[in-house]
Order: structure tokens, then sequence, then C-alpha cells
């Protein structure tokens, strides 16, 4: 189908919203139409109404998305030439993998120009050979249905939500206020000093009144050091406390966001939207508080200069007036630049992460080379992002200074004119330029920190993907009672809209003591159902009982307690096999470590080693085998005594031999075992076999139980 509707105008701003997580950048590019058209949301609404897996969406599920919200969706196909006849914004297919806004179109001098925004990279604007490289020839357009209905965003987060109140906070406001009264009339007292030595000790050569008016004014100065040095100390003080209020609290509601939330982003991402706290604790450590204080405070400086001269004092406010007008004409770029050098160093970091992790299949493929070229290609991303941003602000302090240089020019003219016309001492001028010097500073300083408020948003748009997610039920109730059968019934999950279910009415019962094997093909299922059985996915339907009691009524934490887990993707940390066996434990026991570590059959290889139980791992386990690394992470769910042991492949990189000392081990143990296996030695141990395949979960039976194992442990 061509393009044939003609582009509306249309002056509105289609807002930037960069994607969180790596599969979300259609619902990104609907947020950013919404905006456009009145719709205020954003991607925290939008991800908790409209689930994604990680596959991200389809044309169709954005289709179903944007008619949820009240657009009628219409997909076409053309060409880049037709793009002109779209109206605007409407959502591209970008690179077959991607989607993008395109904002508007724009002729000029070297060519047709389109103006994209890209979610993961920020504004673009492309000429006609990068958009043939990206765009794939389809284009969805968004009009408003009758049920569209305009809304505003939910309140934004603000730095006041990222702190708690803080004890003696108020109290020390009140001692800033006090010391910056004392250091203000200090400041207004020393131009005096300058005036009544030129206008008076000077004409009549009065040395005596000049040493006194020194040792009074050495006196101020000395109060005004004192104050400033304790109001200095008490900010720095106070601008620390709230900046380490600030990454505690973040970092305490990331530990408590739930599993999927970490699967659908990059560590790169995460770890450069945490970086995002240091802007913001570095503004409430350095300036904030004294810059707000200062220009409230520079009222009273105001006030004199008035009472000096009306008209000097106007030049001055229009000169401030002026910065202010530039300031905010740049506030827009400035964002928009500061959004797109973060997404661009995110993304650099995500690949140098990628890469020093997987340096070993690197270098066995001999592809060295390429990551190479795709790192520095980011970081070529990264530092031309910089350099925009640097630019930007290079051609704003130019012209700032530019509204000063002037405004001193304008002063001199009017100021020697009014004392020509004996308006004016040439002492009352010395003082009105300290004044003034002080007025403009302290003014350009609260401008700064007002507008560095406003840039500030940038990043804490980006720190509001962790603070505001809805964290886990982190409530501990009583214990579970794990003498009792663990009962699932009728589960259903889905990993997001539009996807295929993954699980379809499972329903099964692990009595306790038994060992339950979890087999059937792979991508079947069972992975989805150990980690629901693990209160680590929440079902889209169904529930999980302990003794007859959902496992909601427990709380999460007090029944993560009562289980110990080995997953495929675990991993150990840094530090000592003790601590890791430990799992960091602050007092930690080691008989119940050597205890865990006979049952899991990797004490003697542990005793081998030169520091024993001292060795340490090294980053994420180098130093061990594979076989060894399942061992101590197999000890680590044994070291906290669980009532229920999850076990996904746990064996997997295991010897025959060593296998079946394991798994007699674990048939020793005292406790309910459930374990996902492929091979007949794993899954022959178990009293139960369930099966997982198309969603369905099947009970195997002595008649079909053999033919079934033979057909997984082929595969």
């Amino acid at each position: 189908m061509s393009v044939e509707l003609l582009q509306l105008g249309g002056a509105r701003r289609t807002p930037m919203i960069t994607q969180s997580e790596a599969s979300e950048c259609a619902l990104a590019c609907l947020a950013m139409v919404a905006g456009h058209h009145g719709f205020k949301t954003d991607l925290i609404e939008l991800r908790q109404r409209f689930a994604l897996s990680l596959k991200g969406a389809t044309l169709k599920q954005l289709m179903l998305v944007a008619e949820a919200i009240g657009f009628n969706a219409r997909p076409l196909r053309g060409e880049i030439e037709e793009l002109g006849h779209l109206k605007l914004p409407a959502i591209l297919h970008w690179n077959l993998n991607h989607f993008v806004v395109l904002t508007r179109i724009s002729d000029g001098g070297g060519g047709r120009r389109y103006h994209v925004h890209d979610p993961a990279r920020g504004a673009l604007t492309l000429g006609r050979e990068e958009m043939s490289r990206s765009f794939t020839g389809v284009a969805v357009e968004l009009l408003q249905a009758e049920s569209f209905k305009p809304k505003q965003s939910a309140p934004p987060l603000r730095i006041g939500h990222l702190w708690s109140s803080m004890t003696g906070f108020w109290q020390a406001m009140r001692n800033v206020i006090l010391l910056s009264l004392v250091l203000q009339l200090a400041v207004l007292a020393s131009p005096f000093f300058l005036q009544v030595a030129i206008d008076t000790v000077f004409p009549a050569s009065d040395r005596d009144l000049l040493g006194v008016l020194a040792v009074g004014f050495a006196g101020v100065a000395i109060v005004s050091f004192l104050a400033s040095w304790l109001r200095s100390v008490i900010l720095v003080n106070l601008g620390n406390a709230l900046s380490y209020q600030v990454v505690i609290n973040l970092f305490r509601h990331l530990m408590r966001l739930p599993l999927p939330w970490f699967e659908k982003r990059h560590v790169g991402d995460i770890i450069q939207r945490f970086s995002s706290t240091m802007p913001i604790t570095s503004l409430l450590s350095q300036g904030l508080i004294a810059g707000l204080v200062d220009g409230v405070m520079d009222l009273f400086t105001l006030i004199l200069m008035f009472v000096y001269s009306p008209v000097l004092g106007a030049i001055a406010i229009v000169a401030l007036g002026l910065y202010v007008v530039v300031r905010l004409l740049f506030l827009k770029a400035m964002q928009l630049r500061n959004i797109d050098a973060i997404s661009t160093a995110a993304r650099e970091n995500s690949v140098f992460i990628e890469s020093v992790r997987g340096i070993a299949a690197i270098k066995a493929f001999g592809r060295e080379g390429e990551r190479q070229r795709l790192w520095q290609q980011s970081k070529a991303d990264a530092v031309n992002a910089q350099i925009r941003l640097g630019r930007l602000t290079a051609g704003f302090d130019a012209i700032g200074k530019l509204v000063l240089d002037l405004e001193g020019v304008l002063f001199v003219l009017v100021a020697i004119t009014l004392a020509l016309d004996a308006k004016l001492t040439l002492g009352m001028i010395f003082a009105f330029s300290a004044y003034k010097q002080q007025f403009l500073g302290a003014g350009m300083r609260l401008v700064e920190q007002g507008l560095n408020l406003k840039i500030v948003q940038v990043h804490l748009a980006r720190i509001a993907d962790i603070a505001l997610t809805p964290k886990e039920d982190d409530r501990i109730g009583d214990a579970p009672d794990f003498s009792q059968p663990i009962t699932t019934h009728n589960l259903w999950y889905r990993y997001g809209m539009g996807e295929a279910d993954v699980l379809k009415g499972a329903s099964i019962q692990i009595d306790p003591g038994e060992m339950i094997a979890i087999v059937g093909p792979s991508g079947g299922g069972k992975t989805t159902l150990m980690k629901i059985l693990m209160g680590l996915f929440e079902p889209n339907h169904g529930s999980i009982q302990v003794g007859g009691r959902s496992i909601t009524t427990f709380g999460k934490q007090a029944y993560r307690q009562s289980i110990g887990s080995v997953a495929q993707e675990d991993a150990l940390y840094a530090g000592s096999l003790a601590q890791n066996i430990a799992f960091f434990d602050t007092d930690i026991d080691m008989e119940r470590v050597e205890d865990a570590a006979r049952r899991a059959c990797i004490h003697d290889d542990i005793k081998r080693m030169p520091l024993g139980y001292d060795t340490l791992v090294g980053d994420m386990g180098s130093v061990l085998s594979g076989g060894q690394k399942q061992r101590v992470l197999l000890a680590r769910a044994l070291y906290g005594q669980p009532k229920i042991l999850f076990i996904d492949e746990g064996t997997a990189h295991l010897d025959p031999e060593t296998e079946a000392k394991v798994l007699a081990s674990l048939s020793a143990l005292n406790i309910t075992r459930v374990m996902i296996a492929h091979r007949t030695q794993s899954i022959a141990a178990a009293n139960r076999v369930y099966m997982v395949a198309d969603g369905r979960v099947l009970l195997m039976t002595g008649d079909d139980e053999q033919p079934a194992l033979q057909a997984v442990a082929g595969e």
C-alpha cells in the first residue's frame, strides 16, 4: 500500500523518550507519539499495562497497544520519497529489529533532512542516504480514535522522593540561614568601606579615620570568614548526608525489584542508570542549598543598589534577565544533548562489559577484531555526543559572557554620566560596582542552580525506571510448613503481551521429602515453572500453595528463606570459597560450610587447594572447573539448611561417577528436592517425574515414563 495521507501541520512538540529495556522501543515510540497528541504517559505506566517479552514487540503488538490507548493504527508501506505524505509524528520500522519516530521533515541547502527520535540513540537528524540504510519501508500512522482522551502524566520523580526525612535537617537549615544573614551583612558592609575611603578619607587626607575604618572592616572580614567557613562545613555535611541517603535508598530499592526487571535490561544500562545519581548528589553536595540561600539573600543587595541608583539597578536586572532568557533558550537543547550523551555512554558501557565477560568465546572464535570495532564505534558515538554537548555549552558560555560584557560597557557609560551630573560620587560608583558584581554573581548562581534542577530531570527520568518500579512484596510473615505438600493450581504464564503461553494450566503436587524430576524438550517451560515455584516469577493466573495456603500469605522473603536453589545462570562472587558457600554471611559458621561442601561432594577438592576454604574464587568463579563451580553452588544452597531444594541442571557438568555421588548425597537428605534434568541417571533417582511440553505439565506413569525419558535423554 502506498502512503497517501497528506501531512497536517502542527506546532506541538514530540517528547524524546529513551527506552529502558532492551526490547521496549515500540512502547517508547508509542509514548512519544501519544505525548505529541496530549496523552501524557511514560514507559513505567505503559510497561505495567502492556508487558512485553525480551523478544520485543511485533508490528501487530504495536498496533494493539496503540488501539488500547485510543489511536487508530494504520500500517503503510512506501519509499523514502513518500514519507512526506505521512501524518507526523509517525512510527518507522528500522533496521529490521527496531522502531523509531519520524517527527518532521525539513528542506535545506544540503537536501531533505529527516528528524528522527530514536529511543535507543536520542534525537537524530539524518540525510537520505542514512535513512535508506535503516528504513525498511514500513511505517505506522497513528490517528486519534473517537475513544481518544488526552491525559496528564503521573507526577515525575523528584529529588525529594529519593531521601527520607533526616534527623536534624531543619535545624541545620536554620543555622545555614542565620549564618547566611551574617555573611550577607558583611558582604554589604565591605563596599561601603571603599566608598568612605574614596569620598571622605582621600579628599581630607584623614589617616586616622583610615586606620579606624581599616580596623573596623578587618573585624567585619574576620566575622565574614568565620560565618562563611561554618556555613560551608554545615552545607558540606548536609549535602553529602543527603547524597548518601539518595544512593543508599536507591540501591535498597534496586535490590528489591522483581527478577524480570533485570532480565529485560542490559547490565551496562543498569549501571549507567544508577550512575545518574552522581550528577544529582553532586548538585546536592556542591552548591544547590548555598545557591538557593544566597539567591534569596541577594534581594538585600538589590534593594541597596536601587538606593544608590534606580537606573543602574535596572540595568543590572535587565542584564540578569537577558542571561536567564539565553539560558532558557539553550535549556531544551541541553536536555536533549544530555540524553544523547547518557544513552551513548550506556551502550558503550554495555558493549565493554559484554566483551570482557565473554572474552573466552571471543578468543575461541578469533573475533577480537570484530569486538574491538564494535566497541570502538560505540565509543566514537559516545565521544561525538560529548562533543555536541560541549559545543552547545561553549556557545551558551560565549553568549552569556557577551551579555555581561555589554552590561559592563553600559554601566560605565551611565555611571560616569551620573557622576558628571553630580548624582553619584566616585566612591559611590566603586561601591555600586562591587554591589553589582555581588548581585550578578549570586543571581547567576541562583539561575544556574535552578536550571541545573531542570537538567537533572534527565537523570531523574533515568533513575525513575528504578525508583518508580514497584518492588517485590518484601514483608516477612510466618514461615511455611514444608511438612505439608506444595501444590500448584492452574498456572498460566506468558512473557509478554501477544506472546504464546509458556505454561497452560499447570497443576502439580510435591509431597514432603520427595525428589521430583521435571523433564521436557528445551524451551518447553521447565525453567519458567521452577522460577514460579521459587517465587521469582508471578504467574498470570493460578496459585502456589503450601499446606493449602498461598505463598503470598507468607511473604516472599519468608518463603525464599526456607528454600535453596542452583540455577543455570547462578554465579559466584569475588571472595573466598568459604564466603561464597556461606553467601557472605556476616558470621560464617565453618562447620556448616564444611558440612555443606561434603554433601555437595566438593570438600575433598577444596582441601587439595593450597589455601583450602580461603582460596579466592576470582571473578565469576574463573579459577574453578565447570563441575567444581556447580558443586560449590550446590554447597551454597545447602548451607542455608533449606526445607526444599530447587536444582536446574545442577549436575550437567559432572562426570557420571561424580554425578552418582552427588545424587546419592542428595537422596540421603531429609528435604524436598525438585530437579530439572535431561540425564537418565538424574531422572531415575526421582520419586516422580513431570513432563513439561508445549506448556502442558503431565505426570509420567510407569507405562509411559520410560519412552518419554529416552526421548528427553536423546534430545
